[in-house]
C-alpha cells in the first residue's frame, strides 16, 4: 500500500511548481509537463520518492537516531514546530545560526546557558538585580529559547536533516553534508538537488503540501520509535528470562599462601614504578599535544572573531555613510519645499496682480490671457515639485527604514560576536587549568623518579652491611 495516494497529493498542490524562466535544469527529470508557463512535478516520481524516504527515516529512528526538523520560512514554521512536537524531534523554524551542526559544543554551551538563566528566574534571583538586569536577563532568555528552544534536548548531531525549502535552508543542508548527515528534503523546480541525498519533489510554497508531506515524514518517525520500543521490550524479555552466570574468579589470597604473600607485598620490582612512570609520562606527553591542538583552535577562533569584528566596523560606516546621506537628503528636500513654498506665493501674487489688471483695465484682453497662462503654467509645474518631493520623503523614509534594519543586524552580529568572545575566554580558563594539571603530574612524575633513584642508591649500601 503507497505511502500517500496521488489524490492526496493533487488536491494539496504537490504538483504545482515555479515558472518555467525561474526552474532549475537539473530538476528536469522530475518535471511532467507544463501548464500557463508553470512546470508540472511527475507526481509518480514524489510518490516513489517519499516511499523511499519514508522507510530510511522509520529505520534510522528504529536503530535509536534522531531526526532535525528545519523550516524557518512562514508557510512551513508553525506545521514543523508540530509536527516534530508530535513526534519528539528536535526542530528549528525561526532562523538556523551558522555552526548548530559544525560548532555544536558552541550551541550547548548556549543551552546550558539558558537553562542556568531559567533556573535564575525560577529560584527569584532576578530581584537581586536591578530591573534593567533583570529584563536583559528576560530578554536574553526570550531570545535563546526563540532560537535554540526546538533544540533544546537534542543532545548531539542529528542522525539524519529533514528541510522544507532547499534555497533557503541552503546553510543547514551543508553543514550536514560536512558532517556526513543524509539530508531529506522538499525540492521544488527552482531548487538545485545536488546536495540533498534523498530529495522529495514537490511544492515547497503551498501550506497544505507542507502539511501533507510533513505530517508523512513525522508519521515515520512515530512508527520507527514503536519499533524502537518492541525491540527494547523484546531484549528486556530476554534479560530477565535468561539470567547470566558469570564464573567467580579466585584472588590471589584463594590461591596464595601468606609467606609468598608477605613477600610479594614486601618486594616492589623498581621495574613496574619504571614503567608506570613511562606510561605517566606518556600519557602526559598527550595531554600536552591535546592543550596545543586546543591552543591552535582558540587562536583561529580569535582570528575569526577579529575579521567578524573588522567586518562589522566597515558594516559601522556604511550605515553612517547612509545617514550622512539620508540627512543630506532631508536637508535638500527642506530646501525644495521652502523654493516650493516662495513660488506658491509668487503664484498668489501674480494672481492677485492679474485680478488688478482686470479691475483697472490697463491691459488689453491678449496681454491679461497670455498671463494667465503663465500662471497656469507655473501652477503645474510647482504641482511636479510637490509631487517630486513626496516621492523623495517617500524614497527617504523607506532609506530610513532600511538604515535601521541595517542597525539591529548589526546589533546581533555584535551580540554573536559578544557571546564568541565568552566561550574563547571560557576555552582560555579551560586550556589554563589544564596546564596547571598538567604541570602537578609533571611535579609528581619527577618526584616518583627521585625516589627511586634514591632506593636504587640505598640498596648497594645495605648489600655492603
Amino acid at each position: 500500500m503507497a505511502i500517500v495516494t496521488m489524490k492526496a497529493l493533487l488536491e494539496s498542490g504537490v504538483h504545482f511548481g515555479h515558472r518555467t524562466n525561474k526552474w532549475h535544469p537539473a530538476m528536469k527529470p522530475y518535471i511532467f509537463t507544463e501548464r500557463n508557463n508553470i512546470h508540472i512535478i511527475d507526481l509518480q516520481q514524489t510518490v516513489k520518492s517519499l516511499e523511499v524516504a519514508y522507510n530510511l527515516v522509520r529505520d534510522i529512528v528504529a536503530e535509536g537516531g534522531t531526526v532535525l526538523f528545519v523550516g524557518t520560512k512562514r508557510q512551513a514554521q508553525e506545521t514543523i514546530e508540530n509536527e516534530a512536537t508530535r513526534c519528539q524531534m528536535p526542530y528549528v523554524i525561526y532562523r538556523w545560526l551558522g555552526g548548530t551542526l559544525t560548532n555544536w559544543r558552541t550551541i550547548r554551551e548556549r543551552l546550558n546557558e539558558l537553562e542556568r538563566l531559567e533556573r535564575m528566574r525560577d529560584a527569584g534571583e532576578f530581584d537581586q538585580f536591578t530591573k534593567k538586569e533583570g529584563l536583559n536577563f528576560t530578554r536574553k532568555i526570550d531570545r535563546l529559547d526563540m532560537l535554540l528552544g526546538g533544540v533544546r534536548n537534542m543532545g548531539s548531531v542529528p542522525d539524519l536533516l529533514f528541510a522544507v525549502d532547499v534555497r533557503r535552508e541552503e546553510t543547514a543542508i551543508h553543514e550536514a553534508n560536512l558532517l556526513n548527515i543524509p539530508v531529506v528534503a522538499m525540492v521544488d523546480t527552482n531548487c538545485n538537488p545536488k546536495n540533498v541525498d534523498y530529495l522529495i519533489p514537490s511544492n515547497d510554497d503551498a501550506i497544505r503540501a507542507i502539511k501533507l508531506l510533513v505530517g508523512k515524514i513525522a508519521d515515520a518517525v512515530v512508527e520507527g520509535q514503536a519499533i524502537r520500543k518492541e525491540d527494547e521490550e523484546i531484549e528486556e524479555a530476554a534479560r530477565i528470562d535468561v539470567p547470566i552466570i558469570e564464573d567467580e574468579e579466585l584472588s590471589d589470597e584463594d590461591l596464595l599462601g601468606e609467606a609468598t604473600l608477605a613477600k610479594i607485598s614486601a618486594s616492589t620490582p623498581p621495574e613496574t614504578e619504571a614503567e608506570a612512570i613511562e606510561t605517566a609520562e606518556e600519557i602526559i606527553d598527550e595531554q600536552i599535544e591535546a592543550v596545543e591542538a586546543a591552543e591552535d583552535v582558540i587562536a583561529e577562533e580569535i582570528a575569526v572573531v577579529a575579521a567578524a569584528e573588522e567586518i562589522i566596523d566597515k558594516q559601522i560606516e556604511v550605515v553612517e555613510a547612509a545617514e550622512d546621506a539620508v540627512v543630506e537628503e532631508i536637508v535638500e528636500v527642506a530646501v525644495a519645499e521652502e523654493i516650493v513654498s516662495e513660488e506658491i506665493e509668487a503664484v498668489e501674487a501674480a494672481k492677485e496682480v492679474i485680478a488688478e489688471e482686470l479691475v483697472e483695465g490697463e491691459k488689453s484682453t491678449e496681454e491679461i490671457v497670455e498671463e494667465i497662462a503663465e500662471v497656469a503654467a507655473a501652477e503645474e509645474a510647482i504641482e511636479e515639485e510637490i509631487e517630486a518631493v513626496e516621492e523623495a520623503k517617500e524614497i527617504i523614509t523607506e532609506q530610513i527604514e532600511d538604515v535601521a534594519a541595517a542597525e539591529e543586524i548589526i546589533a546581533d552580529e555584535i551580540e554573536v560576536v559578544e557571546e564568541a568572545k565568552e566561550v574563547i575566554a571560557d576555552q582560555i580558563e579551560d586550556v589554563v587549568a589544564a596546564e596547571e594539571v598538567i604541570a602537578e603530574e609533571i611535579a609528581e612524575v619527577e618526584a616518583a623518579k627521585e625516589e627511586i633513584s634514591s632506593e636504587d642508591d640505598e640498596q648497594p649500601k645495605e648489600k655492603e652491611e
